[in-house]
């Protein structure tokens, strides 16, 4: 949901590390920026180890800076250097403005001082504004938190159990994130739409667990080394470590564990779901029915079309995107390829590794329930991918539908009508009631 149009699945490979001191490095950085600002990016590239020589060449790199110019604003110049420290490398995050935004621009230096990495992703949004507060539904009284921890073994994601208070059993609901790197609340501005489910469903005796994503967590280490990420390690292999932690619970119900997915949750939820006995039924809230770069395309075309400063996307920007999508969809598309998709580079391995996957058709051969719900002013999945998950599941009695007209992405009313554009985003507000009692009625029916 990040990049203003829930799109930071390009962005999901950077890394996030923490910051230390280190000026030499912080220098670097900061003429590193200066440079590609000025357009001058070969004495950038003279400094890339050999495969990033291979992987970005000066005009790529001039591309990917106009395209972050084009979408978010002109850039302003430079708000500030910090450096961390990780084994041999140092990674110098630059602080950027672009328009209103502020975007870091990471140099990753290896232990040559060859540039062996550089990304691009929007500055985590701060706390200005409105702060989160528990929604109206939300009953404190009734239900408690404990922190744990989710893992396949290797990796170690934080957590939190909500948990209803009393003897149990009680039925669960495990969150799976949109893509990029989400936190365990989902935040995007003043919003947290995961800790609005959670805090709401537990206040109807539904045990929620919601965890920090794997690429939140680990950035681009977030994949064996030597092997490309893909959606098994951004997504599916944790989200069925949760949902088995969930299941080992004394006060959780191992036979009514459900499995909740949002926008690329959704979309992978029939993949988690196939194969594990664990997960007692789905939840598809705004799960794209459709490949993604068929659905980043839409999104682009429709940002395009909106008032300018809202959107920010060019004629330039939806091009761009349409090109990188025609490679995505290229028969000839090798998993070493790399993808320049809206400022980032992407293997082509995560893409290959989606090709034959129909999440429709997946839900299809599913036994288990199926809830499936659409908001009606979501420009990111919309309508269209609504309407295929119903032909496919149409006759299937476990499969189950709900849709709200006034509804966005985040499943939250904005105001206006139509389609809400990425500055609603801003706007504080929660998960809607309607919501949290179609979830309720589904996991834990009242007789």
């Amino acid at each position: 949901m990040r990049f203003a149009v829930s799109l930071c699945l390009a962005l999901a490979f950077a890394p996030l590390l923490a910051q230390g001191p280190g000026p030499d490095y912080a220098a670097r950085g900061r003429a590193v920026v200066e440079n590609i600002a000025a357009g001058k990016t070969a004495p950038v590239a003279a400094d890339f180890d050999a495969q990033m020589t291979a992987s970005l060449p000066p005009e790529r790199l001039t591309s990917i800076w106009q395209q972050i110019s084009e979408h978010v604003g002109p850039y302003r110049g430079i708000a500030g250097v910090t450096v961390s420290r990780e084994a041999a490398r140092h990674v110098a995050v630059v602080e950027c403005r672009f328009g209103d935004a502020v975007w870091e621009t990471l140099v990753v230096f290896d232990h040559q001082n060859k540039i062996g990495g550089l990304f691009f992703r929007p500055k985590a949004e701060a706390a200005a504004g409105p702060e989160w507060s528990a929604p109206a539904y939300a009953q404190p009284a009734k239900f408690h938190e404990t922190a744990i921890t989710v893992s396949d073994g290797q990796w170690q994601l934080p957590g939190t159990l909500t948990l209803p208070d009393g003897a149990g059993p009680f039925p669960a609901v495990v969150l799976v994130h949109g893509s990029g790197p989400e936190d365990q609340d989902e935040t995007i501005g003043p919003n947290k739409p995961f800790k609005d489910l959670a805090w709401g469903l537990a206040s109807e005796g539904i045990a929620v667990l919601r965890y920090e994503k794997r690429t939140k967590k680990y950035g681009a280490q977030s994949a064996a080394p030597g092997r490309p990420l893909t959606v098994n390690d951004e997504t599916v292999n944790d989200a069925r470590a949760a949902v088995a932690l969930a299941a080992q619970q004394k006060e959780i119900d191992p036979h009514r564990v459900y499995l909740l997915g949002h926008s690329l949750g959704g979309y992978l939820a029939p993949r988690i779901a196939t194969g594990d006995a664990k997960i007692a039924g789905i939840i598809l809230l705004a799960g794209s029915a459709r490949g993604l770069a068929d659905v980043i395309v839409d999104q682009m075309r429709y940002l395009a079309t909106v008032a300018p400063g809202e959107g920010g996307v060019t004629a330039a920007t939806v091009a761009s995107v349409e090109a990188s999508a025609k490679q995505i969809h290229d028969p000839g598309l090798k998993p070493t390829d790399t993808i320049t998709l809206l400022g980032s580079t992407i293997p082509g391995a995560y893409f290959l590794d989606l090709r034959g996957y129909d999440p429709a058709a997946t839900a299809a051969r599913l036994t288990i329930p199926i809830l499936v719900l659409q908001g009606g002013r979501d420009y990111q999945v919309t309508q269209s991918d609504y309407a295929l998950w119903q032909k496919a599941l149409n006759g299937h009695a476990n499969a189950h539908f709900q849709f709200f007209p006034s509804l966005d992405h985040l499943f939250m009313t904005a105001p206006g009508e139509g389609l809400v554009t990425p500055r609603d985003y801003r706007l504080a507000g929660h998960v809607d009631p309607q919501v949290l009692t179609a979830i309720s009625n589904f996991v834990n029916p009242k007789s």
